[in-house]
C-alpha cells in the first residue's frame, strides 16, 4: 500500500506524527493509498522552510523565477498520463475528463503566470510639477494555500502558481480527499529543481492542517477554495489577524434559457454545465430556467438525453459521469434528493444510487438526476448540493427569471442563452454574479478576473487579480525641486 509523505523543505518526507489516512478509491469503494494525517507540527516545519527560503526566492530575477515554473509545465505535460489516471482514480471523475481538462489546465496555469510576471507593469502618477508617485509592487512572504477536492491539481496549481511567480514562498494544503496529484507534483518540483523551501506542501485533514495554517503568526495571507461553512470559519479566524483573503466559495448557479437561443448548441452545453464531473463544479447550473413556450420541449429532450449518460467505470474511455468523489458527499447529495421529494418535488430521471458490477460493484455513483415541480424559494433551489442534481422550472418574463436567479444567497456565476444581443446584455448586467456566461459555459480565458459575490467569496482569482492579492503595493512619492 503507497504511502504518500509530505514535500517540505524540498523533499518528501513522513508526518511528525507517523499517523496516516486511509485514501480511497471511489469508483471501487476500497483503500488503496494512505495519507500523512499531519498536524500544527508538520505545518510549523513547513513555514519554517519557506521562510528560509524567501530571502532568496523573493529577490531572485523574473526570468529565472519564471524558467523554473515553465520547467514544471513541461514536466505535468510529460506526465500528462500518468497523472490524469492517478486524478480519475482518486477523485471518481472519468479519465477522458482529466486528461482533457484538469491536467493540461494545471499545466497552463503554472505556463500563464510564468509568463505573465514577465509582463507585470505598475503605475506612475505625475503631479505636473511638483513630484511624482510610482508604485513598487513586491511580495507578502509566506502564502498559505488550502484547495478542494473537485478539481484537485487544477485548483490546486491555479493558488500555486501566481503565488510563486510574484516571489512568495508556499504552504499548501491540498484536499485530504483527493491527495495524490498534489504528492505527484512535489515529485515533479524535485526534478524541476525548485529551490528547497519555495513551495511546502502538507497533507492532512482541515480541522488540524488547514487550521494551523490559517491561524499561523507567520503567514499573513490565505487563498482558499471550499465550501461556503469553511471559509466563514478562516475569515473568522484571519480577519483579526488582519491577512490578506481570498476565499472562491460555492454556488447556486442559474441557468437561463431563452426560446430565442440556438437550441441545438444549448441543449449540448446544458449537459455538460448540469454533470460535468458528476456535477461537482461549483460552476455547475444547477437551476435551470426555461422561457415557458419551450419548456416542455426542453424538459422532454432533456430528460432523454440525461437518461442516455453512461454511468460507469471512470477508466472507460466511454464512460460520461464517473463516481461521486466520497461515500458521505453520496449520502448526501442522496439526502438531498430525499428532500427535494419532500418539498414536492418530481424526479424526472435518476434520483438514486447506481449499483454497477464486478470492482465497481461498492463504488459510489448516481445517476443524472433531474427535478420539477419546485419552488425557486424552497431549500432544494437554495442549498448547494454540489451532485449530479439539477431541477427546471419555467418563467414568463425577464423580471420573473431575474427574480429567481439572482434569489439565492450565493452569486458566483450563471449562463445566459438568448440571440438577442441587447437582451443579453441586459440580462448580463442585472444578475448579481461575478461571471456571466451568454451562449457558453466554462469557456475561460486566465487573464480575465475570476470570484463571486455574496455568499461565494472574497476577492478576485485569474489574470493580474491574482499577482495583486499576492503582492503588496507600496507608494513611493518623489518631490521635484524647481
Amino acid at each position: 500500500m503507497q504511502k504518500l509523505q509530505n514535500y517540505i523543505n524540498g523533499k518528501l518526507i513522513d508526518p511528525l506524527g507517523n499517523q496516516y489516512l486511509d485514501n480511497y478509491d471511489p469508483s471501487t469503494g476500497k483503500v488503496y493509498s494512505l495519507i500523512p494525517d499531519s498536524d500544527e507540527r508538520d505545518v510549523q516545519m513547513a513555514v519554517e522552510a519557506a521562510q528560509k527560503a524567501y530571502p532568496v526566492w523573493s529577490v531572485m530575477p523574473k526570468d529565472d523565477r519564471a524558467a523554473v515554473l515553465m520547467k514544471i509545465a513541461a514536466l505535468i505535460d510529460q506526465n500528462l498520463e500518468r497523472l490524469a489516471k492517478a486524478e480519475s482514480k482518486d477523485n471518481g471523475k472519468p479519465v477522458a475528463l482529466a486528461r482533457t481538462v484538469d491536467i493540461p489546465r494545471a499545466s497552463a496555469n503554472f505556463h500563464f503566470y510564468a509568463t505573465g510576471i514577465l509582463h507585470y507593469a505598475t503605475e506612475a502618477h505625475a503631479m505636473e510639477d511638483t513630484a511624482i508617485n510610482y508604485t513598487l509592487r513586491g511580495p507578502v512572504g509566506v502564502a498559505g494555500c488550502i484547495s478542494p477536492w473537485n478539481l484537485p491539481l487544477y485548483l490546486f496549481s491555479w493558488k500555486i502558481a501566481p503565488a510563486l511567480a510574484a516571489g512568495n514562498c508556499v504552504v499548501a494544503k491540498p484536499s485530504e480527499i483527493t491527495p495524490m496529484t498534489a504528492f505527484l507534483l512535489s515529485e515533479i518540483c524535485i526534478e524541476a529543481g525548485l529551490p528547497d523551501g519555495v513551495l511546502n506542501i502538507v497533507h492532512g485533514y482541515g480541522h488540524k492542517v488547514g487550521r494551523a495554517i490559517t491561524a499561523h503568526p507567520e503567514i499573513p495571507l490565505i487563498s482558499f477554495t471550499g465550501g461556503t461553512k469553511t471559509g466563514a470559519e478562516i475569515a473568522r479566524v484571519a480577519a483579526p489577524m488582519f491577512k490578506k483573503l481570498s476565499l472562491e466559495l460555492g454556488g447556486k448557479n442559474p441557468n437561463i434559457i431563452f426560446g430565442d437561443c440556438d437550441y441545438n448548441h444549448m441543449l449540448a452545453t446544458t449537459m455538460r454545465s448540469s454533470f460535468a464531473n458528476q456535477g461537482q463544479i461549483c460552476l455547475c447550473g444547477s437551476r435551470i430556467l426555461v422561457e415557458r413556450s419551450m419548456y416542455e420541449k426542453f424538459k422532454t429532450d432533456f430528460v432523454a438525453k440525461a437518461m442516455k449518460m453512461t454511468v460507469g467505470n471512470p477508466a472507460d474511455e466511454k464512460t460520461k459521469m464517473g463516481a461521486i468523489v466520497s461515500k458521505e458527499h453520496m449520502e448526501k447529495i442522496l439526502a438531498c434528493i430525499e428532500l427535494a421529494k419532500e418539498e414536492g418535488g418530481k424526479i424526472l430521471c435518476g434520483g438514486k444510487r447506481v449499483w454497477l458490477e464486478g470492482e465497481n460493484k461498492e463504488g459510489y455513483f448516481i445517476a443524472p438526476t433531474i427535478i420539477e415541480g419546485l419552488p425557486f424559494d424552497c431549500r432544494t433551489n437554495q442549498e448547494e448540493i454540489f451532485g449530479p442534481v439539477v431541477t427546471i422550472m419555467p418563467f414568463d418574463t425577464e423580471e420573473e427569471a431575474l427574480r429567481y436567479a439572482n434569489s439565492t444567497s450565493y452569486g458566483l456565476s450563471a449562463t445566459v442563452w438568448t440571440e438577442n444581443l441587447t437582451r443579453a446584455h441586459r440580462i448580463a448586467g442585472h444578475i448579481h454574479a461575478g461571471i456571466v456566461w451568454v451562449n457558453c459555459w466554462l469557456l475561460r480565458d486566465l487573464r480575465t478576473p475570476f470570484g463571486g459575490v455574496k455568499s461565494s467569496g472574497v476577492g478576485r482569482e485569474g489574470g493580474f487579480e491574482a499577482f495583486h492579492f499576492f503582492t503588496e503595493p507600496k507608494n513611493v512619492c518623489i518631490q521635484i525641486k524647481n
